[in-house]
C-alpha cells in the first residue's frame, strides 16, 4: 500500500499519525498517545512566535528570541486525549539552574489543533512546579492558580489559523 503524502499539511499529517496511534492503542499494540509531540510543539511554537530553534543538544532550553538582550525559551506540550486529560508537562530539569528565561506550554487537543498556549517567566515555574525526586526534576500542571497568575500570558489566539 502506498499513500502520497506530498501534498498534506503538517497539522494533517499529525492528525493522520494521531488517528493511527489510537487504533494502535485499542489494538493494545501500544500504550501511549504522544509520540512526536515535543518536536512539533518546539516547530510550531518557534514558527508562530518567530523563534529560532536550538539544536536538539542544547540543554535546559529549546529556542531563543532575538533582541537587546537574547531570551531563552523552554517549550513544553501536552496532548489531551479521551484517555489521558492530564495537564501535566514534561519534567524540567534543573530548574535552580536557570538555563531558561521563559516557559512556553502548549495544550493541544487531540487532533494536534492548539486549545490553549501560554507562555511564563521562570520564575512562575519555581513559584507552582513540585519538586519529584523521581524523576529529579520539577513537574508543572497546567491548571488552576499558575494559569490566574498575572505574570502568565495567554497567547493561544497566536495559534489560531
Amino acid at each position: 500500500m502506498s499513500i502520497d503524502l506530498t501534498d498534506m499539511t503538517p497539522l494533517e499529517l499529525l492528525q493522520l499519525q494521531g488517528a493511527v496511534i489510537n487504533e494502535l492503542r485499542n489494538r493494545s499494540i501500544v500504550r501511549t498517545s504522544n509520540a512526536p509531540l515535543g518536536d512539533y510543539t518546539e516547530w510550531l511554537v518557534a514558527h508562530h512566535l518567530n523563534l529560532d530553534l536550538e539544536t536538539n543538544s542544547t540543554a535546559g532550553f529549546d529556542a531563543t528570541k532575538k533582541g537587546e538582550v537574547k531570551s531563552r525559551i523552554q517549550i513544553k506540550g501536552r496532548r489531551l486525549t479521551e484517555q489521558n486529560q492530564s495537564r501535566q508537562l514534561s519534567v524540567i530539569r534543573k530548574y535552580e539552574e536557570k538555563d531558561f528565561d521563559e516557559l512556553v506550554a502548549v495544550i493541544f487537543n487531540e487532533d494536534f489543533t492548539v486549545k490553549e498556549a501560554y507562555r511564563m517567566p521562570h520564575e512562575v515555574i519555581g513559584q507552582y512546579a513540585k519538586y519529584r525526586s523521581h524523576p529529579n526534576g520539577h513537574v508543572v500542571i497546567l491548571k488552576g492558580p499558575i494559569l490566574e497568575d498575572e505574570r502568565v500570558v495567554d497567547i493561544t489566539s497566536k495559534f489560531r489559523v
